[in-house]
């Protein structure tokens, strides 16, 4: 039970809902780590993808612009296979040593984009199979892969609505996935399930935030911020790991 910190709780919820949202893929890189401070962390697993079920939910009610069939298919058909592998896994791997893994590839590859504007990955179905499969993996062993997806889904070009609408959709055929198998391996506990009504809330109001602050920026600021996003909490997600 979180008791007095559940209106920092909920603060701090609401900002990972606006960045996720600004950043295109999804509050739970800002959230897992967050909730790590007030809860064990398969807990925090388990109501990661139940709120991720209500944050995407949202998104497609605020984003209705066009999905990418492509990336729907040869990105999300494989991320939803690999999280269901993640999430079985989850009970074995140490989180510790992937956790640092993730963060080193978010500053590498946010940081090589970055000093190298014209470099691209190439956009074809290959790219997106592995990118799609390495986020499914990830999301379900960490509880996040929506950087991995993120950074994929750069190369593609898309505008700001049709990536935020295309990564909602595969999200929520990932957190369909790994909510079933988070609550057979006994993640979600009863005790926690006041927050879920709260945490819908909490996805609602940083959508609505998040899209007001994307009808502000240009489809070039968009791509940097997502860059700057990723190194960002490649960063953070080191220094907490090493602590």
């Amino acid at each position: 039970m979180l008791g007095r910190y559940l209106p920092v709780f909920i603060i701090l919820s609401i900002i990972a809902e606006i960045l996720g949202t600004v950043g295109g893929f999804g509050s739970s890189v800002f959230f897992v780590p967050m909730a790590s401070y007030f809860m064990d962390f398969q807990t925090v697993l388990g109501i990661t993808a139940l709120f991720h079920l209500s944050s995407n939910i949202t998104k497609l009610g605020f984003f209705r612009k066009g999905f990418d069939k492509t990336l729907m298919l040869y990105l999300g058909i494989p991320a939803i296979i690999f999280v269901s592998i993640g999430a079985f896994l989850s009970k074995y791997a140490d989180p510790k040593i992937l956790t640092l893994i993730l963060g080193i590839f978010l500053v590498g590859f946010g940081l090589l984009f970055l000093i190298n504007k014209t470099l691209k990955i190439p956009a074809n179905k290959k790219n997106a199979f592995v990118g799609g499969s390495l986020s499914g993996l990830f999301a379900g062993l960490l509880g996040t892969g929506g950087a991995i997806r993120g950074a994929t889904m750069t190369a593609f070009n898309l505008n700001k609505e049709k990536f935020i609408a295309t990564s909602a959709i595969i999200d929520l055929g990932i957190d369909l996935s790994r909510s079933i198998i988070y609550t057979y391996n006994g993640y979600v506990h009863q005790k926690d399930l006041y927050l879920i009504p709260i945490l819908i809330g909490v996805s609602i109001v940083g959508t609505y935030l998040g899209k007001k602050i994307l009808d502000t920026i240009t489809q070039t600021q968009f791509k940097r911020f997502v860059l700057f996003l990723l190194v960002g909490i490649g960063v953070l997600t080191i220094i907490f790991n090493l602590k």
